[in-house]
């Protein structure tokens, strides 16, 4: 590269290649000379004359110079096809760009535009703000001169003329000498003045005279041009002319302090305390803290304390009782123009097997009473039936077993007919007198329906009769008792019947208010293992819609469905609707209130108070007053034998029934206790309790499930299950009077589970099942549970093995079973298989 070193340096030179030298640095301070050479571009000039012609007219398009050496026609047709393409999609980017300029130009505008006009409305408001302030101040200083000069005035013929004067010769010397109070003074306040309101119109003069300058402070929000950062929000406005207004008047104000009357109950936290005085929890945390109680603001403090911290804050107490707090429940008085008629709540009464039930059947034109065991009512059901004139009743089916006298008079409470079913062959019965009772009880009016009356041995006349001795009295007889002779056999009456209780519910102009929150009364309440808590409730007054939020004796909870008579799903049901509620968090009561409330948290406090209530009175109620009193109890109870007894029933209401019942039987020597009742399956607990207090386990209409079966075998604990009531009192008595003669016991020799369901012809509903324990027999007897609960009792119709008829099938088996006279079977419902076997009892 040595020989470079004389060359000279890069210039532009006239033609003919271009040379100089360049030097090159690399890392480590090496560096390189490099000759570089740059030639010009050849430009071909065509000869005189030579081609013309052609170069004109061979070129699309040409200029008529000379196409390069060596390039076609079609070539040179290509180069200058994209050389055109390329100028114009050059002036279509220059014309984009130009347009994408002239919007960015237009949005900038637009926004500056946007910035003016909120700075300009922003100081227009701070200029109203502080003329305003100015003129209260003036206004202000203006009434303390008036005041002044009134009370100067008033003092002036008090004061003696000569002290007048000279106050007046003495007040007029500062006047020339002291500028603070003479004309100069004022000039100069004037001046001040003068020189504060240029300043404020100077800062808006200069800033809208095309200079953008600003005045004053430079905020964020200005720095950001007012976008992206926070705009004042008009109480921020409002918060600063406020502010402003107040330091004009010479200090902020105290706002006045609302005095409120708190509600007071025996304990509260102390958030909650806050809350109700409207006062912040940090304050009352302090107070709470200078009265030396450390306390956070979920604890809870006792009454007098919190009575103190409200009358340190200035507010009034109002002390309230725990029991106020069903206060919500708010009994309103309906105006007669929200009254709109309801149906008439009918209430069917009478002795066992008179007749009731299938009455009401043939009323509704269904099939009640195959579903009952043994035939009888014992549960209350409530169902709507529509007559042919378009009339809707709601009739109470309830059971006329002496057992369920409890039951009986909570259908009375809710109705306002009674009708009295009374068997014409078989007169009047002690239950009949019962719901006569009853009836008067609830001064309901009552209609007579003698049924039976297409048997040969029936006689109305003496049904008329012996009503007669218990002060009711037939219009046949003079009376003002409707009655009516009906067969539920035949149908014979039964418009009559529905007539008289359609002309009885004219006369009492049943009306309620729908557009109210609902009331209403529990009929019956269960445990359904599917769909939890469920209870049958009569709407009274106003409509229970789905989501509704509700209380109901110690229970809460919020309506998550409703279901007619029908099973079908509802939205809403008004007055007189009987309808299954689901969404308690418990099993009510039967006959329990149902009130609608405003909030969760009422509900739940009602229902806690109601809760804790009723057990310090079981508790009491328990509890021996004193010591005599115990000494007393503990002596009679040596002398008396008890059968203990744990009860199981499938709902609220016969399990109620049962113990009543059980709790009658005994004597002096010998008497029957309940240690635990319940609704729902039998469970291990049931057992271990049953086994603790060495008695046996009673399920009405409910099974045990297999964790209880296992856990009874193991220990020894009995588990006896009945359907009919008559056989569980008459068993605890013959029981309990030791008078125990052969028993029949039910022996159960299998189970099987339905997998899935057939329908073949001939033979309807074939269940296909596999037998899980014991062994299936065709001769046995056998019941169908859905959860636990017996649905049906009978007997088997067909029992198959592939397709041929079996005697039994073996557990692990599968088969094909069909009942006599029953089709509602369900996949995952269980047979129980059991025989009857007669055997010794002994106590």
């Amino acid at each position: 590269m040595s020989d470079n070193d004389g060359k000279k340096t890069l210039g532009v030179r006239g033609g003919g290649p271009r040379s100089g030298s360049v030097k090159q640095s690399f890392s480590h301070g090496r560096t390189k000379n490099v000759v570089v050479e740059t030639k010009r571009k050849r430009v071909v000039v065509p000869k005189p004359g030579a081609g013309g012609a052609k170069g004109s007219g061979g070129v699309p398009g040409g200029s008529g110079g000379k196409r390069p050496a060596g390039i076609s026609d079609a070539e040179m047709e290509r180069r200058l096809k994209a050389l055109q393409a390329a100028k114009a999609r050059e002036a279509e980017e220059q014309a984009q760009r130009e347009a994408l300029e002239k919007a960015r130009a237009e949005e900038r505008e637009r926004m500056r535009a946007e910035k003016e006009q909120k700075e300009r409305e922003q100081r227009e408001a701070e200029e109203r703000a502080k003329a305003k302030a100015e003129e209260e101040a003036r206004k202000a200083r203006e009434a303390a001169e008036a005041a002044k000069k009134a009370e100067a005035a008033a003092a002036a013929p008090a004061a003696d003329p000569a002290a007048a004067g000279q106050q007046a010769r003495g007040g007029a010397k500062p006047a020339a000498g002291t500028p603070a109070g003479g004309p100069a003074g004022q000039t100069q306040q004037r001046k001040a003045d003068r020189e504060r309101e240029e300043r404020g119109r100077g800062g808006r003069g200069r800033g809208g005279d095309g200079g953008n300058r600003r005045s004053g402070k430079l905020t964020l929000n200005q720095a950001l041009g007012g976008e992206g950062g926070r705009q004042k929000s008009m109480a921020a406005m409002k918060r600063k002319q406020e502010r402003a207004r107040q330091k004009a008047m010479g200090g902020s104000q105290q706002r006045e302090k609302i005095v409120r009357d708190v509600q007071l109950p025996e304990a509260i936290t102390v958030a909650e305390l806050a809350n109700r005085m409207a006062e912040r929890v940090a304050d009352v945390v302090k107070a709470l803290m200078q009265s030396g109680i450390m306390a956070t603001q979920n604890q809870s403090i006792d009454a007098d304390t919190a009575e103190l911290i409200i009358e340190e804050f200035g507010h009034r107490v109002t002390r309230v009782s725990d029991a106020d707090v069903e206060d919500v429940i708010k009994t309103v008085d309906d105006k007669p123009e929200d009254l709109l008629p309801r149906p008439p709540v009918i209430t069917i009464m009478g002795h066992v097997d008179h007749g009731k039930t299938s009455l009401l059947d043939k009323i509704r034109e269904a099939n009640v009473t195959s579903g009952e065991a043994g035939g009888i009512t014992q549960h209350i059901g409530a169902y709507q039936v529509t007559t042919k004139g378009g009339d809707v009743l709601t009739f109470l089916d309830t059971p006329g077993h002496a057992a369920f006298t409890s039951m009986r008079s909570r259908g009375a409470q809710v109705t306002d007919i009674v009708v009295l079913v009374v068997a014409a062959d078989d007169a009047v019965m002690p239950q009949t007198v019962e719901a006569i009772s009853h009836a008067k009880a609830a001064g309901v009016p009552m209609i007579v329906a003698i049924n039976k009356v297409d048997k040969p041995e029936a006689n109305p006349t003496k049904v008329r009769t012996d009503l007669l001795q218990h002060e009711v009295i037939v219009e046949q007889m003079s009376g003002d008792v409707q009655d009516v002779e009906v067969s539920a056999h035949t149908g014979q009456g039964l418009d009559e019947l529905l007539e008289a209780i359609a002309l009885q519910a004219e006369v009492l102009e049943l009306n309620a208010n729908p557009n109210r929150a609902a009331e209403g009364a529990v009929i019956e309440a269960q445990l359904d293992v599917g769909r939890g808590p469920v209870a049958t409730v009569l709407v009274q007054n106003g409509t229970l819609k789905q989501g509704d939020i509700f209380v109901v004796g110690e229970q809460y909870g919020k309506v998550r469905a409703l279901i007619n008579d029908k099973g079908e799903r509802v939205k809403e049901a008004g007055p007189s609707v009987p309808v299954e509620v689901l969404g308690l968090n418990g099993t009510p009561e039967a006959g329990d209130v149902l009130n609608v409330t405003s909030t969760e948290a009422q509900a739940r406090e009602i229902a806690e108070y109601r809760e804790h209530a009723a057990k310090e009175k079981r508790a009491a109620a328990g509890a021996a007053t004193t010591l005599e009193q115990l000494m007393m109890k503990a002596k009679d109870d040596e002398n008396v034998s008890e059968l203990p007894i744990v009860v199981k029933a499938d709902v609220q209401g016969s399990a109620e029934a049962i113990v009543q019942a059980l709790e009658k039987v005994g004597n002096d020597e010998v008497r029957v206790r309940v240690i635990h009742y319940g609704v729902g399956a039998i469970t291990e607990t049931d057992i271990g309790l049953a086994e603790a207090s060495g008695c046996p386990v009673i399920g009405f209409n409910v099974r045990a499930n297999a964790p209880a079966r296992n856990s009874a075998n193991q220990k020894g604990v009995e588990i006896r299950y009945y359907s009919v009531i008559y056989d569980l009192v008459d068993d605890v008595k013959a029981a309990a009077s030791g008078l125990l003669s052969n028993e029949i016991r039910e022996n159960f020799i299998g189970y099987a589970e339905i997998k899935e369901v057939f329908k073949v012809s001939n033979v309807g509903k074939v269940a296909g099942c596999l037998v899980t324990e014991g062994v299936a027999r065709r001769s046995a007897g056998v019941r169908l549970l859905r959860d636990n609960v017996v649905i049906h009792e009978g007997t088997l119709k067909t029992l198959k093995r592939f397709k041929d008829e079996v005697s039994e099938v073996q557990s692990g088996q599968e088969c094909g079973m069909a009942f006599e006279n029953y089709d509602d079977v369900r996949p995952q419902d269980v047979i129980e298989i059991f025989e009857r076997e007669e055997i010794e009892r002994s106590l």
